[in-house]
């Protein structure tokens, strides 16, 4: 059993940190913005919570983090009454927001000023992932902090995989957030022509997921997608923060993104149609909509 802390209880942070406590059996701290929802945690959880990220952070020996953005990470390690002003030398910030690489890395530096390890470890699996404790976990930093934590990060995770130096987690995650866009897409675009010709989706989809067109997305999302229903999952304001990531690296890089970016305007439009908080696979309700 490790002393424990976790940072942002949003749909993703809430499920992980009780992971911690319950698979794990591990001493768990909370900080939430709102300190109602801590409260409700540590009163479903067992656990405790504490009012500030230093004051959760203190005496910790793994720091967990799951907030919106490079900005509200900033603000709870690094701002005032910030994780980082209490870490104990020795002890692990494992940052599992999809953030920039850029800040994971300037985090890191400070983390390293201060004699704590650090690791951005973005994770993929959604809601529904973090619920169930299924989530993958992307993971950048050195070998030996990674050794020390994977057996923590697993509490809430069916796969956690080291994949480079610092900033290599926000990078495959970056990746995988390009592949999830192309891949809705598609699938998007095939629903589309299959309806209007009076196909039964559900009988193609049990057909073509067997080959080389199958993945999670059409599995788990055409039922639903072809219901009309983009209440589930990951929501687009989330996605579209996520691609504006994906596209200032690739400019960054030199590398042009097209798809991403194309797809990234389609969300946009979807935005202005109201769709703000649907899932991702709204983008057939954009097809619909405008039949283009």
């Amino acid at each position: 059993m490790a002393k424990t802390a976790f940072i942002g209880l949003g749909v993703m942070g809430y499920p992980m940190a009780g992971y911690l406590k319950t698979k794990g059996g591990h001493d768990v701290t909370v900080y939430n913005r709102t300190t109602a929802k801590a409260e409700k945690w540590a009163a479903e959880y067992g656990g405790d919570f504490a009012t500030t990220p230093a004051a959760a952070a203190k005496d910790a020996d793994f720091i967990f983090c799951c907030v919106g953005n490079d900005n509200d990470l900033r603000s709870v390690t690094i701002g005032d009454d910030g994780a980082f002003q209490a870490i104990k030398p020795g002890a692990i910030f494992v940052d599992n927001t999809t953030a920039s690489a850029n800040v994971a890395r300037e985090l890191h530096a400070v983390a390293g000023e201060k004699g704590f390890g650090f690791l951005d470890a973005p994770v993929s699996g959604g809601q529904a992932g973090a619920e169930n404790g299924i989530l993958t976990v992307m993971v950048g930093g050195d070998q030996a902090t990674f050794d020390t934590a994977k057996p923590v990060i697993e509490c809430y995770a069916r796969m956690v995989g080291l994949m480079g130096d610092v900033g290599a987690g926000q990078l495959t995650k970056m990746m995988n957030q390009i592949c999830i866009a192309g891949l809705v897409q598609g699938l998007s675009e095939a629903i589309h022509l299959g309806k209007a010709a009076g196909l039964d989706i559900a009988k193609v989809v049990d057909v073509i997921s067997k080959g080389a067109a199958g993945s999670w997305q059409m599995e788990n999302r055409h039922t639903t997608m072809d219901a009309g229903d983009y209440e589930h999952g990951f929501a687009i304001d989330w996605m579209r923060k996520d691609l504006a990531i994906c596209l200032e690296e690739g400019n960054a890089q030199g590398v042009s993104l097209p798809v991403t970016a194309l797809v990234d305007q389609f969300y946009a439009e979807i935005q202005r149609m109201g769709g703000s908080r649907w899932d991702t696979s709204a983008l057939l309700a954009r097809l619909e909509a405008t039949g283009k």
